[in-house]
């Protein structure tokens, strides 16, 4: 089981760095009115509009699957055997505290038991 979310965590995470560096590779919707009026923008790898279509469709199937991942990694986060306990109760077994050990009583020092006797 935890190979399994490891493997689903795994795949969350790159399907998460890939999208952001798609996010950030495409283009806006105001630099289409720029390259209109001949700012050079037009251009690009892809073509005019092919880039639109590949890069919006390849983050749509990204965050599919990083919402796949997350649903899944919810649902497992979830599974817990039925006898664990609260934290506090396995507190209170490690270290049980003497009911009968009386705390030693404090007695101030004096300055004459400060002083070395020889």
């Amino acid at each position: 089981m935890n190979v399994l979310v490891t493997v689903i965590l795994t795949v969350q995470m790159l399907s998460a760095l890939a999208m952001i560096g798609l996010i950030l590779v495409q283009h806006g919707k105001g630099a289409d009115m720029g390259a209109a009026f001949g700012s050079g923008g037009s251009g690009s790898l892809f073509g005019a509009s092919g880039s639109a279509n590949f890069l919006s469709r390849t983050t749509a199937i990204l965050a599919t699957i990083f919402f796949v991942c997350t649903l899944a990694l919810a649902y497992f986060g979830n599974l817990r055997p039925a006898s664990t306990g609260s934290v506090l109760e396995g507190a209170a077994v490690v270290a049980p505290v003497a009911a009968d050990a009386a705390p030693a009583p404090v007695v101030p020092a004096s300055g004459a038991a400060q002083i070395p006797s020889k």
